[in-house]
């Protein structure tokens, strides 16, 4: 009985799980007010990526493309971001960053977004935008390397390192969300609430669940100022929830400007919240209050009421992000399921360090797989040639052809999610969202039972 860790070994990629690396940047650059990112690639490289972010949430949001073509791609393109840079300040007088975020055909033909960004800084906007405040940031993201989830965390590093400054000390805890829903940062700003601490939110997407008000509004922002950004260096500490979206930010912060930091765990279920709000007590100093022991109870006793009966040895695949799929195959686990084979959809070397994986492969005792680099043909050649069983799937939309196709029930979670109303309403982080996923879960496995006549009887009687 082991838990091995695997790369997936067969050559080509059949049904990516993730995107590509300037998915992640843009995730990132729309977090941001004031900010509309240049994709300096094909149009697909937004086109697609826009697609997805506005199927997720149900919003529109605004990304720009510097629109690379023949010519470009032979004899270089960096006038496109040149033109594109203008043309976006023209139209928009309210931008005020501009992360120029670079693509596969713009990295292989060598295009310097570093350089044209030193020309224009030095160049057009001095002339003819002398009175605006605007920033330039080049984010390299070759599609060829990495996922989106690589993507988000180097332009997360790389707009923090552009404006973060050290001046006065705040009593304020930077909080890096990862790549969340809107959901999640409402639960967590309930935690950081009811703890009495003030925290900037860095990459804020609460508002991607946006009203529809009377005087009308079509684009939806993030809510992270430059400010917010400038005085991530001055924080009494960092706490990043995930390691792979958001860990290299906190890293800089701590080695650049000395600021306590802790990255991890996802507060997914009972046990990595529990850590979550002793971290904040930690970085500073506020007790956990009454009211939160009070919502753990009631959590715990939810749980209680489905674990034993309905969870116990019910046999999952996981797939998506890697922190939040480690988070639920935790959770998974402390609510008595076997997750069977874990997906992670990109080749991040570091994953054989993560200790929440070492932790996984020293304590599960029956056979099960984590695949990194994987596809969805690792998790449908499984169950369809070698005889793997389950009794349900966790991921995101991507996933629910093999669901539909072998009769397995699926709860949907993670990123890209439209095929289920309001999913990003809803949060997966904290007591709360523990709660939301095992009820979920729950309901999914009930409605299977009724459907295939599976012992169904037992619902009238629990």
């Amino acid at each position: 009985m082991t838990c091995e860790l695997m790369e997936r070994s067969r050559p080509g990629i059949i049904n990516p799980i993730f995107t590509c690396q300037p998915a992640g940047a843009q995730f990132v650059s729309i977090g941001i007010t004031d900010c509309t990112g240049i994709v300096h690639g094909g149009q697909g490289c937004v086109m697609f990526v826009r697609l997805l972010f506005s199927q997720h949430f149900k919003e529109s949001f605004e990304l720009a493309s510097s629109s690379v073509h023949e010519d470009g791609a032979v004899f270089g393109a960096c006038t496109r971001v040149e033109q594109a840079v203008d043309v976006l300040l023209m139209r928009y007088p309210h931008v005020k960053v501009v992360p120029i975020i670079s693509t596969c055909s713009t990295e292989v033909i060598g295009d310097d977004i570093d350089g044209v960004v030193t020309k224009l800084n030095t160049g057009l906007l001095k002339e003819k935008y002398a009175d605006r405040e605007v920033h330039l940031i080049p984010i390299h993201t070759p599609s060829f390397v990495g996922s989106m989830v690589t993507g988000y965390d180097i332009a997360m590093r790389d707009i923090i390192m552009h404006f973060a400054q050290k001046t006065e000390p705040s009593n304020k805890l930077n909080l890096f969300t990862g790549w969340v829903n809107p959901g999640d940062v409402t639960a967590l700003k309930h935690l950081l609430k009811e703890m009495d601490v003030e925290a900037t939110v860095l990459f804020e997407i609460e508002s991607f669940d946006s009203p529809l008000m009377p005087e009308g509004n079509h684009v939806s922002h993030g809510s992270t100022t430059i400010e917010d950004l400038r005085g991530a260096a001055d924080a009494v500490g960092t706490l990043a929830l995930n390691r792979y979206e958001g860990g290299k930010a906190a890293a800089y912060l701590s080695q650049e400007f000395d600021i306590p930091t802790i990255i991890g765990p996802t507060p997914i279920g009972i046990r990595n919240t529990d850590t979550f709000l002793a971290n904040v007590r930690k970085l500073t100093g506020k007790p956990i209050p009454q009211s939160l022991v009070r919502e753990r109870g009631v959590a715990i006793d939810a749980l209680t009421d489905l674990t034993h009966m309905f969870f116990a040895d019910k046999r999952v695949a996981i797939y998506g992000n890697p922190d939040l799929t480690i988070g639920l195959t935790e959770f998974c686990i402390d609510l008595e399921m076997k997750p069977m084979v874990v997906l992670l959809g990109d080749d991040n070397t570091n994953y054989a360090k993560d200790p929440r994986i070492k932790a996984l492969q020293e304590h599960v005792d029956w056979d099960m797989e984590i695949v990194t680099n994987a596809d969805f043909w690792e998790l449908e050649d499984r169950i369809k040639n070698k005889g793997l069983k389950l009794d349900l799937i966790l991921g995101h939309s991507k996933g629910r052809f093999i669901s539909i196709d072998y009769g397995i029930p699926m709860f949907r979670v993670g990123f890209p999610t439209y095929d289920r109303a309001g999913m990003y309403r809803h949060p997966v982080v904290g007591y709360a969202g523990a709660v939301w996923l095992a009820e979920q879960m729950a309901n999914v496995l009930f409605t299977d039972m009724e459907y295939k006549k599976n012992k169904e009887w037992i619902l009238n009687m629990w």
